[in-house]
């Protein structure tokens, strides 16, 4: 989703004044004996002389502050608004459920609410002291209220309820308020896995699901075929949920005081912008480990989001991305192995919790996860390692109505600077393209859903398949002119009827083609009211780079942003996205989702067009038929009903601790959603394949034909992609004729 943008790359030299920085400073001879600072820097950053023994952590302050003031495209000022927010992100990370802080706790750190920007410019570490002190001795008086209260079985027929929206949430008063709330926040745990493993029991053996090796669950029945009984199924849960505290509380114990100051840290820095992050020597290597695309478990990209973890992408071809039950903005709740008891990971680090959902490949793994409408649900999914080929560009053709037409699928835009042979999907796309020409395709789909974005040198070159030379994005440095990357190439590989299917997750560089196209008025857009709105570029500076002859051991980098992308009609895709020409309901419809859902994100603003010309194309028939066919098409009509109901019980947090109660508002969710089950079931009477140079292929490797034919299946229960193709057949005859286009001919690819 946060794809990193490679500009530098494309240009082949390092641009930015973070980089110019670090040259200027490897430039100067004089150094400080003690770390090997430069002299300038030292003046610049107010270290008059640094000590014997100096304190990592106050030059890590100084270096990050320093580097994202230099070196961000808009810095904000560092006065007591940013304080405010950097306390107030700083106690959610620490913090999140509000079940370790008290009152007079956050009475006694408030005082530093809006000081924390004068702490920063002059190093001083004391709010950061007193938390962490505060914070572990809080810890350790946990541990006691989870372990006395787990000791005993829970009285499910009392009338309480527990409100989880933790950020309205206020902070207990006192110490028996706190002990209060871990006692209900348990009780919720044990409850929901108790009705899961009632349910799971009760499930007669015709309706579960062997593909999911559902069966081999332990909570379902007992090796002797006799069901188990309410109260050993709630001693189970309570010795699962008591195990995974353990396990919480022991990951919570290992941790140094480093690791808790990069959550400080990192306050600080995601206050300049949600993509500004500091990376610890740890975890650059396993953000250098991601960015080499390493794709093997469930086939999902995890982020942290309060006391949980968010699924932020999902992995094309892999099994969470087939089994359709996972979906992005789903949070993990709760983690199982197998036939093993869930275990809640609330509070977990991220790095924790992806070790339990990662695998061998074949293992189960279950996850109760909070859908995006507020309910419960429990996904059982068998590891598998994702085949990188997935993520390449594909495309299938379909008959209708006596005409074909082409669908290219590109999960992300993919490029290797490194090695000339190596895929890019500029190119790959350009010969998909040329295989559907040589079918005579009447139009083609350029399916971008999903897309998290990727390099801008391939999107321009991409771009430049269907349009004739000129620009595509421009890319704005702070304080420089901007630049405007353009196509040179003034032939085009195909001139037909073009549809761009986007989404809410369709970003950054996914937003540039689809500006693009729609700006040049070359085709439709179709899908979500508007894309996600990534229209930042990040660069990885590591901080090393700064320090000579430094014996403080690894600083780390930072990410942050440097530049900013306009479409070539000026206006920024920063939060707004891109805006669909014909827009579909989806179940995301009346939620905010991207980059405008941020607080802290970047503004939308705009600067002066570029200088291109639009085709003469004339799409408002095409565009008004499928608002009409929509309007009356009961299957939309659902999935609006749909997005409604989404939006309806997206802020219930309150449930009950009744377990009667609890069930049946289960059932009751069960019930209001089984209505929308026809949106799963659905099926287009449409028959996509795949193109003749492939029958060979797929004959003598069955492995590539399963992963086909599931493709295919997919598309043919798909009705974004059905309506798609009705609006090429609207489109078709109607595309502009007499633009001084030059076709490219087949046999040429783009390979600036």
């Amino acid at each position: 989703m946060n794809a990193i943008l490679n500009y530098m790359k494309r240009n082949y030299k390092i641009l930015g004044i973070v980089a110019l920085l670090a040259i200027f400073l490897a430039s100067f001879k004089t150094v400080s004996s003690e770390l090997g600072l430069n002299n300038s820097i030292n003046s610049i950053l107010g270290i008059d002389k640094v000590d014997a023994d100096p304190d990592k952590d106050k030059l890590l302050l100084e270096l990050i502050t320093f580097v994202i003031e230099k070196g961000h495209y808009d810095p904000a000022k560092i006065d007591d608004a940013f304080s405010k927010g950097v306390y107030k992100s700083y106690l959610e990370s620490i913090d999140p459920s509000k079940r370790f802080f008290v009152q007079s706790d956050i009475d006694e750190f408030s005082k530093y609410e809006d000081k924390i920007d004068d702490m920063i410019l002059n190093k001083d570490l004391s709010f950061f002291d007193l938390t962490y002190n505060r914070l572990k001795q809080r810890i350790k008086e946990s541990e006691g209220f989870y372990k006395d209260i787990l000791s005993k079985p829970f009285d499910f027929s009392k009338n309480e309820e527990f409100n989880t929206d933790y950020e309205k949430m206020p902070y207990p008063k006192n110490d028996d308020e706190l002990r209060a709330r871990w006692e209900k926040q348990l009780k919720l745990s044990v409850l929901s896995t108790v009705t899961d493993k009632q349910k799971l029991q009760d499930t007669p053996a015709d309706k579960k699901d062997s593909t999911k090796d559902a069966a081999k669950v332990s909570d379902k029945k007992a090796d002797d075929g006799k069901k188990k009984t309410f109260a050993e199924l709630e001693k189970e849960a309570r010795e699962s949920t008591l195990k995974s505290l353990d396990d919480y509380f022991g990951v919570i114990d290992d941790l140094k005081r480093e690791e808790w100051f990069s959550v400080y840290l990192n306050s600080i820095a995601e206050r300049f912008d949600p993509h500004t992050f500091y990376f610890a020597p740890d975890d650059k290597e396993k953000f250098d480990t991601s960015m080499r695309g390493s794709l093997e478990g469930i086939g999902a990209r995890l982020q942290k989001k309060g006391d949980y973890v968010e699924i932020s992408e999902l992995i094309p071809g892999g099994p969470a991305w087939r089994g359709k039950e996972l979906e992005q903005g789903d949070l993990i709740m709760k983690v199982a192995q197998g036939k093993g008891d869930p275990v809640d990971i609330a509070g977990l680090r991220l790095d924790d919790t992806v070790k339990k959902i990662k695998g061998p490949k074949g293992t189960e793994v279950r996850l109760t996860v909070k859908k995006v409408d507020g309910s419960l649900k429990v996904i059982s999914i068998v590891r598998e390692v994702v085949e990188i080929e997935e993520t390449y560009a594909k495309s299938s053709i379909v008959k209708k109505d006596g005409k074909i037409y082409g669908v290219i699928n590109l999960p992300k835009f993919y490029i290797d600077f490194e090695n000339k042979d190596n895929r890019d999907a500029a190119k790959d796309v350009a010969i998909e393209v040329k295989r559907l020409k040589e079918q005579h395709v009447d139009g083609i789909i350029m399916d971008l859903r999903d897309n998290g974005g990727g390099s801008l040198k391939t999107v321009v070159d991409m771009t430049g398949l269907f349009v004739q030379q000129g620009p595509v994005v421009q890319v704005k440095s702070a304080g420089k002119q901007k630049e405007v990357l353009s196509d040179t190439d003034s032939s085009v590989l195909y001139d037909g009827p073009l549809v761009v299917l986007i989404n809410n997750f369709s970003a950054s560089a996914s937003e540039i083609f689809a500006a693009a196209i729609q700006d040049y008025n070359r085709g439709i857009i179709m899908g979500s009211k508007q894309s996600y709105g990534k229209g930042t570029v990040q660069n990885l500076i590591d901080l090393n780079q700064f320090v000579r002859n430094n014996a403080l051991g690894d600083l780390g980098a930072l990410k942050t942003t440097t530049q900013k992308f306009y479409r070539i009609n000026g206006g920024s895709t920063q939060r707004e996205g891109v805006s669909s020409d014909i827009v579909m309901p989806d179940r995301y419809s009346y939620i905010e989702m991207g980059e405008r859902d941020s607080d802290n994100a970047m503004p939308w603003d705009k600067i002066d067009p570029a200088q291109y010309k639009p085709i003469k194309n004339n799409f408002s028939d095409a565009i008004a038929a499928s608002k009409k066919r929509m309007a009356g098409n009961e299957q939309f009509k659902l999935m609006d009903e749909n997005a409604k109901w989404v939006f309806a019980k997206k802020d219930e947090n309150t449930y009950s601790l009744n377990i009667d109660k609890f069930k049946a508002k289960v059932v009751e969710s069960e019930v209001e959603a089984k209505k929308f089950k026809a949106l799963n079931d659905y099926k287009n009477s449409l028959v996509f394949e795949g193109l003749p140079y492939e029958k060979a292929l797929l004959a003598k490797d069955p492995a590539l034909a399963e992963k086909k034919e599931r493709w295919f299946e997919s598309l043919s229960k798909d009705i974004y992609v059905e309506e798609a193709i009705n609006v090429l057949g609207d489109m078709q005859n109607k595309t502009a004729k007499g633009n001084a286009v030059t076709v490219k001919k087949d046999k040429m690819v783009k390979t600036r």
